[in-house]
């Protein structure tokens, strides 16, 4: 594999997927979470170590305001979610990332704050983006109450009942962050000063763990609201519900650039998944507790399906093909699936590629990696990267090889005529008031003078035209003398001839292109469900619905 770690099984190479299929903007638009995903992962180590969990700090008066700490206690190092909770009037609440304030910040410290330490938080995380934290914090976060469930929930909890299981259901969560920043961010530590850590090795992970903290934060919340206004009355959430209520966040723009910008960790993440599949694949039978496993993912992937809703016209369409497909795949597997075969998962695989749409197809491979953890889960060490390796330009290379590469990787670009208006209508440019990516109309608006290098195809099209005239033995450096703009493409190409899922084969600048199918990418490998775009450029999701709490750790009971 390109990824540092583990090596391909050799009987699977035959079975996986060719980047031409898999990084296609329309197929990365139907990503689904597995159990590679970055909070899978969290939960399982977790899990496996045997972290401890206690909340040392809850300074919350009856109006819900004040501090609270949630502390990760594992084997070599102690994390603590600092939670701050705000008394926000209704019209000061925005999920934008220009709002100024919200109901709850947090950061996430390393180790555990001292007296200094929460006194120096509360003076600049509420403040988010106009304040100033420290490497002493690995993440910065923000969050607004739903605020018709919330209240709901604290309502029928103070008068001893239950919250409509119903409404529960239908939004999934109490609190939804609108940003969760880290890797040196604001102060914050700098992604390599912890990648070494093997619990945070893993991409995202502290993160992953500032959310799985601020959710058992947002039930604490209501509960202690319900007691203040309830007293002896008042009523916990019962397990089930509780268990189905995960952190909603709401997000845009800003993270797509992200998969485009990092070539190396995007093929890892990508042949981390596609070489899970092709040894699923390439598997010879299948046993009685795969076969358990499978029906069951298909069974609450089914769930989640009929729960899921959105008001948008192409959401709904990909929701319909998404039950169709999954209601295919079960009725297949209990009446045509023929398991006798010397391959059966291959043969399933097929039958989902001549029969299924592609939102059901990678529904498909997301349940079928599910039961087979003890095959897959290692592929998790290899979804990093150390993207400096990679970064320097080989200039001895000669031409006729780079053109090769080119020919070979990006004939996908190479057709393009990108001086049709339809091809270049957009340009990715970084807004001046949040300095977040933004994506323009070209032949419409102003700021194409700001234009970021993302026209990644573009780009790949004219070193292809550079390279025509050149002699095959030429130096790559000399070419780069006399016309240095075609660096970056000439860095991307090197890279993906040895990372094949590296680039993603769309043409990022068309006015076809959805943002969209980029966010769901890149949000499936976090683990999000309930994938609710509201536009073609930002996004309702849930992480860590239905997942444990940190009270529900201890002993390993449930399997991540």
């Amino acid at each position: 594999m390109s990824c540092e770690g583990l090596n391909p099984m050799p009987q699977a190479r035959a079975f996986r997927r060719s980047p031409d299929e898999v990084m296609r903007l329309a197929r990365m638009g139907c990503s689904h979470p597995t159990r590679l995903s970055f909070l899978r992962q969290l939960l399982r180590r977790m899990q496996s170590e045997g972290w401890r969990f206690d909340r040392p700090i809850w300074e919350i008066d009856a109006e819900g305001v004040g501090r609270a700490v949630y502390r990760a206690i594992g084997p070599a190092r102690t994390y603590s979610l600092v939670a701050f909770a705000h008394d926000l009037p209704p019209e000061a609440r925005s999920d934008r990332v220009i709002a100024t304030a919200w109901d709850a910040t947090f950061a996430l410290f390393d180790g555990t704050p001292d007296a200094a330490d929460l006194d120096r938080l509360a003076a600049n995380v509420p403040l988010q983006e106009a304040g100033r934290i420290s490497p002493r914090e690995l993440s910065l976060s923000r969050a607004n109450r739903s605020v018709r469930l919330f209240d709901h929930v604290v309502e029928r909890l103070a008068a001893g009942a239950q919250p409509d299981a119903a409404m529960l259901l239908e939004t999934g969560y109490l609190m939804r962050t609108t940003a969760v920043y880290g890797s040196g961010k604001f102060g914050a530590a700098d992604r390599a000063a912890i990648a070494q850590r093997p619990e945070l090795s893993a991409p995202f992970q502290a993160e992953m763990l500032s959310v799985w903290l601020t959710r058992a934060f947002t039930v604490d919340l209501v509960e202690h609201l319900a007691r203040a206004r309830g007293g002896d009355k008042a009523a916990r959430l019962v397990p089930d519900l509780k268990r189905g209520l995960g952190v909603g966040n709401s997000t845009g723009l800003g993270m797509a650039p992200f998969v485009i910008r990092h070539p190396v960790l995007l093929n890892n993440w990508m042949l981390a998944r596609e070489e899970a599949l092709a040894r699923v694949r390439a598997q010879t039978r299948v046993g009685a507790d795969e076969l358990a496993g499978f029906q069951a993912a298909l069974e609450e992937a089914r769930k989640n399906a009929d729960l899921w809703t959105s008001a948008h016209d192409m959401q709904r369409a990909k929701l319909a093909d998404l039950s169709d497909g999954l209601a295919r795949i079960i009725a297949h597997v209990a009446q045509g699936w023929d398991r006798s075969t010397r391959h059966p998962w291959n043969d399933l695989w097929h039958w989902g590629q001549d029969n299924l749409p592609m939102e059901g197809q990678e529904a498909l491979l997301a349940a079928m990696l599910e039961p087979h953890g003890a095959l897959i889960d290692g592929l998790g060490e290899c979804m990093d990267a150390d993207e400096n390796a990679y970064f320097p330009i080989n200039g001895a290379m000669r031409a006729g090889e780079l053109r090769a590469i080119v020919q070979a990787h990006y004939g996908w670009a190479l057709g393009v005529d990108y001086a049709q208006p339809a091809q270049c209508a957009r340009f990715w440019y970084v807004s001046e008031d949040k300095l977040e990516p933004r994506l323009g109309e070209r032949h419409h608006e102003p700021g194409v003078d700001h234009e970021l290098p993302l026209d990644t195809g573009r780009q790949a099209a004219a070193l292809w035209q550079a390279l025509q005239d050149q002699p095959e033995d030429l130096p790559v450096a000399h070419l780069l003398l006399a016309k240095p703009e075609h660096r970056p493409a000439v860095r991307r190409a090197q890279i993906t001839a040895r990372h094949p899922f590296a680039e993603i084969r769309d043409n990022l600048i068309a006015d076809d292109m959805l943002p969209i199918d980029i966010l769901r990418c890149k949000l499936a490998f976090f683990g999000a469900t309930r994938f609710d775009p509201r536009s073609d450029r930002w996004v309702r999701i849930s992480l860590f619905q239905d997942a444990p709490y940190p009270d529900q750790m201890t002993g390993g009971a449930h399997e991540a």
